[in-house]
């Protein structure tokens, strides 16, 4: 089942349910999908990648993890609370995020992959972190724990 077809089930079982906040979250990722397959037709793809889709949580869920924080330092906690349990609904979506320890694990192999050994090499080991970690972890938190371990 695409994510789409998933999306439009969740939407009838939330009107169903009568769950506004699930509603309004399924509904807001529909319409991302929907944005992103009009977007790409004119290359002449028909749906959207398995690996489309997933960047369209991702980056709904980024917006989300933003939006919170922003709300926290201007002190609207109702606000916060929505957020977080539109995240939450999300967050069903996306595989399951990795712990810290296996971040810290995949970016140690980068690293040494790629022979980085200063923080000038920063972007070939983000790019490379990246690709293997998309989805799984906050990008934030890598690009922390990648700028740990190349300024000893």
């Amino acid at each position: 089942m695409s994510l789409k077809e998933r999306i439009d089930a969740e939407i009838k079982a939330a009107m169903k349910s009568k769950d506004k906040v699930r509603l309004e979250t399924v509904r807001g990722i529909k319409k991302f999908i929907i944005e992103k397959e009009v977007s790409v037709r004119p290359s002449g793809q028909d749906g959207l990648t398995e690996a489309q889709e997933m960047e369209i949580l991702v980056q709904i869920a980024k917006q989300r993890r933003d939006s919170i924080e922003q709300y926290r330092k201007g002190g609207r906690e109702d606000l916060v609370a929505q957020e977080e349990a539109e995240l939450v609904i999300l967050e069903e979506y996306l595989p399951p995020q990795m712990s810290d320890e296996e971040i810290s694990g995949v970016i140690d192999q980068v690293i040494a992959s790629a022979g980085a050994t200063s923080a000038k090499e920063m972007g070939k080991v983000m790019g490379a972190a990246m690709q293997q970690l998309k989805g799984k972890a906050d990008g934030k938190k890598i690009q922390d724990m990648v700028k740990a371990k190349l300024n000893p």
